[in-house]
């Protein structure tokens, strides 16, 4: 053995020839726990491949052994979440809203299974708390275009407003200014008639104004908005002397609308949502009303 192949005496093993500022340098061997790992990660390899599906093979896989197969898990366990849906399901689709309301655990099934859905296909517009976005009216209020009844709701889901479906709800505000039925004039004084409905006592809106309004009002929005401005469940025309505006209360908004007109758009979910999906969307978006009026 060459003189640059010493063996150290306090480990036994030989050194490797090379030296650096006096320290040499041992051949030592890998610790036999680094084998042993080596050795069981190759096994478990092999094992993993013979046992689960692994290698791509074609058009298809090796299936292993066992027969694992996460899609075939995937299904069945939407199967089986199917079947355990059914039983509540069956029950909100026989039963009336009005039963439905009153009984305290479906209408708990209702609060979650209608958050869900309300999340996944009306919070784009309605916002996440149903409290509306400008051009979407708040959903928690007690002013409904259409009714608010459970029923009168779950139509407007099914049907949609100013939607392709044939049984639509239609309805739209006219230009009154934009295509010459009203002189600047006659909207201005419309406009704080108006106004004067949902801000009663507001004094910085004139009083001759108000009054060349309501004559204005008279022969031209009654049809649709009523005598008294409550608005018309039939016609799809707001309520105008309540607090709550899809578009906005003050007063050039409300010009605006009165110049240009206005024509909400809500989509059919017939094709998109289950008659259940629906039933409990009405529910629960009923069940979000606000008290007070």
């Amino acid at each position: 053995m060459g003189d640059h192949f010493i063996r150290d005496p306090h480990t036994g093993h030989l050194s490797t020839g090379h030296e650096w500022n006096g320290i040499t340098e041992l051949n030592t061997p890998v610790p036999r726990i680094i084998y042993f790992f080596l050795i069981a990660t190759a096994l478990f390899s092999l094992g993993y491949w013979v046992l689960m599906p692994t290698w791509p093979v074609g058009t298809t896989y090796t299936k292993g052994l066992l027969g694992d197969d996460v899609r075939a898990d995937v299904v069945q366990s939407v199967k089986q979440a199917a079947l355990d849906r059914s039983h509540w399901t069956k029950q909100i689709e026989s039963k009336s809203f009005a039963e439905i309301q009153k009984d305290p655990r479906l209408m708990e099934v209702v609060r979650e299974s209608g958050r869900a859905l309300f999340g996944d296909n009306c919070a784009a517009c309605h916002g996440r708390e149903a409290k509306g976005n400008k051009g979407y009216p708040n959903l928690t209020t007690q002013s409904w275009l259409w009714g608010g009844s459970p029923e009168e709701i779950a139509q407007t889901i099914r049907v949609g407003i100013n939607s392709a479906h044939p049984d639509s709800r239609s309805s739209q505000m006219p230009a009154f200014g934009r295509d010459g039925i009203l002189k600047r004039a006659d909207i201005d004084n419309v406009v704080a008639f108006v106004r004067s409905l949902s801000h009663p006592g507001d004094k910085t809106i004139p009083a001759d104004k108000i009054a060349a309004g309501k004559e204005v009002f008279a022969a031209n929005c009654v049809a649709c908005h009523g005598e008294n401005a409550k608005g018309s469940h039939e016609a799809g025309a707001p309520d105008l002397t309540d607090a709550f505006w899809i578009y906005g209360g003050d007063a050039q908004t409300i010009t605006d609308t009165v110049w240009a007109g206005r024509q909400g758009h809500m989509p059919t979910w017939e094709g998109r949502l289950s008659d259940v999906d629906r039933k409990i969307l009405a529910l629960y978006i009923t069940d979000l009303r606000s008290p007070n009026p």
